[in-house]
């Protein structure tokens, strides 16, 4: 166990960072197909929606920091755990969680020949850039498959006073197509207020 006020190890911190970059290069990449979600619920009264990746990419060259109250790298299960507040940035985005574990391929002491797998956040997921959140219980995500769930009592996704709810968030990382279910109740709950969609209209 590795307290997150302490300098990482060098393969703790390849990991770390490769962590981090995944999640937020991918999750948050992903996030910018949350974020389309209420208006186009409102417009085209869809359960399924797609967006390109834009706005993420701008902030790859920005430092990850993560922090955590422990840490514990377990290569023979080629995973690391993350554990207790866990915090990861990189410029405006965030993610917030109790519990992140990273599995991944090759011996940890490989340094550049490990390889991101899985990663499964767990316990309050909050990721956040800007005016644009998604929150729930559980996040995973599959980096063969190249998917993403979020599922929870509720998930809930916002822009500014914009705010979709269901149960269950799939997006898709290749192809930027986003899926909400509302399994409990098999409605999808969608608040916009009319002011955000007009300043978000162009124009002619």
């Amino acid at each position: 166990m590795i307290p997150s006020r302490h300098a990482l190890p060098a393969l703790s911190a390849r990991l770390a960072a490769a962590a981090g970059a995944a999640l937020l290069g991918l999750a948050l990449a992903a996030g910018s197909a949350f974020l389309g979600l209420a208006l186009a619920a409102g417009t085209a009264g869809a359960q399924t929606f797609s967006d390109a990746f834009a706005g993420f990419g701008s902030n790859e060259r920005e430092p990850i920091q993560i922090e955590a109250r422990e840490l514990q790298v377990q290569d023979k299960s080629q995973s690391a755990v993350f554990s207790g507040d866990v915090v990861v940035t990189q410029g405006d985005a965030v993610l917030k969680t109790q519990r992140l574990v990273v599995h991944y391929d090759g011996s940890a002491a490989g340094g550049v020949n490990q390889r991101i797998s899985r990663l499964e956040a767990s316990g309050r997921v909050y990721i956040s850039s800007k005016d644009q959140t998604a929150t729930g219980e559980r996040a995973t995500f599959d980096m063969n498959q190249q998917l993403m769930v979020m599922t929870g009592g509720e998930v809930v996704l916002s822009q500014g006073p914009n705010v979709v709810v269901g149960n269950k968030l799939t997006v898709n990382l290749k192809t930027g197509k986003a899926d909400l279910e509302a399994k409990n109740t098999g409605r999808v709950k969608v608040l916009i207020q009319p002011n955000s969609v007009r300043q978000g209209t162009p124009q002619n």
